[in-house]
Protein backbone atom coordinates (compact mmCIF):
# COMPACT_ATOMS: atom_id res chain seq x y z
CA UNK A 1 0.00 0.00 0.00
CA UNK A 2 1.46 3.19 -1.09
CA UNK A 3 1.74 5.91 1.69
CA UNK A 4 0.52 8.91 1.35
CA UNK A 5 3.11 12.39 1.66
CA UNK A 6 2.00 15.44 3.53
CA UNK A 7 3.44 18.74 1.98
CA UNK A 8 4.46 21.39 4.50
CA UNK A 9 4.79 24.62 3.75
CA UNK A 10 6.89 27.36 5.92
CA UNK A 11 5.48 30.77 6.51
CA UNK A 12 6.58 33.59 8.02
CA UNK A 13 5.41 36.69 9.64
CA UNK A 14 6.65 40.33 11.43
CA UNK A 15 5.49 40.18 14.70
CA UNK A 16 5.20 42.94 17.63
CA UNK A 17 6.01 42.27 21.12
CA UNK A 18 4.65 45.36 23.23
CA UNK A 19 5.12 45.29 26.89
CA UNK A 20 2.57 45.84 29.08
CA UNK A 21 2.67 47.99 32.42
CA UNK A 22 1.06 45.23 34.35
CA UNK A 23 3.22 43.02 33.15
CA UNK A 24 3.50 40.36 30.48
CA UNK A 25 3.00 40.87 26.65
CA UNK A 26 0.20 41.89 24.06
CA UNK A 27 1.25 40.59 20.16
CA UNK A 28 0.04 41.58 17.41
CA UNK A 29 0.79 40.44 13.85
CA UNK A 30 0.40 43.56 11.41
CA UNK A 31 -0.16 41.24 8.13
CA UNK A 32 -2.67 39.49 9.80
CA UNK A 33 -5.12 42.12 10.92
CA UNK A 34 -7.28 41.80 14.43
CA UNK A 35 -4.79 38.79 15.18
CA UNK A 36 -3.52 39.56 18.51
CA UNK A 37 -2.35 37.17 21.39
CA UNK A 38 -1.41 37.54 25.05
CA UNK A 39 1.55 36.14 27.38
CA UNK A 40 2.62 36.44 30.68
CA UNK A 41 6.69 36.35 30.09
CA UNK A 42 8.48 36.71 26.46
CA UNK A 43 8.51 33.10 25.91
CA UNK A 44 4.66 32.74 26.64
CA UNK A 45 3.96 35.66 24.34
CA UNK A 46 5.71 33.81 21.33
CA UNK A 47 4.19 30.07 22.16
CA UNK A 48 1.09 31.73 21.88
CA UNK A 49 1.50 33.57 19.09
CA UNK A 50 2.76 30.68 17.03
CA UNK A 51 -0.21 28.99 17.84
CA UNK A 52 -2.72 32.16 17.07
CA UNK A 53 -0.81 32.58 13.57
CA UNK A 54 -1.04 28.49 13.24
CA UNK A 55 -4.82 28.41 13.68
CA UNK A 56 -5.34 31.36 11.47
CA UNK A 57 -3.16 30.07 8.82
CA UNK A 58 -4.97 26.37 8.70
CA UNK A 59 -7.87 28.74 8.98
CA UNK A 60 -7.38 30.51 5.65
CA UNK A 61 -6.14 27.45 4.18
CA UNK A 62 -9.24 25.22 4.78
CA UNK A 63 -12.04 27.76 3.58
CA UNK A 64 -9.54 27.84 -0.06
CA UNK A 65 -8.45 31.70 1.21
CA UNK A 66 -4.65 33.05 0.05
CA UNK A 67 -2.24 33.44 2.86
CA UNK A 68 -0.73 36.80 3.17
CA UNK A 69 3.08 37.27 2.30
CA UNK A 70 5.32 39.79 3.34
CA UNK A 71 6.64 40.99 -0.04
CA UNK A 72 8.43 43.88 0.52
CA UNK A 73 7.73 45.13 4.21
CA UNK A 74 9.65 48.09 5.57
CA UNK A 75 9.93 47.96 9.35
CA UNK A 76 11.58 51.28 10.81
CA UNK A 77 11.73 52.95 14.15
CA UNK A 78 11.70 56.69 13.88
CA UNK A 79 12.55 59.36 16.98
CA UNK A 80 11.21 62.49 17.19
CA UNK A 81 12.33 65.30 19.20
CA UNK A 82 9.06 67.89 20.25
CA UNK A 83 9.47 70.87 22.03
Amino acid sequence: MKQKTLKTKEYSFTVVYEPLKEGGYKITVPLLSGLISFGRTFEEAREMVRDAIRCHIESLLKDKEKVPKENGLVQEKITLSIS
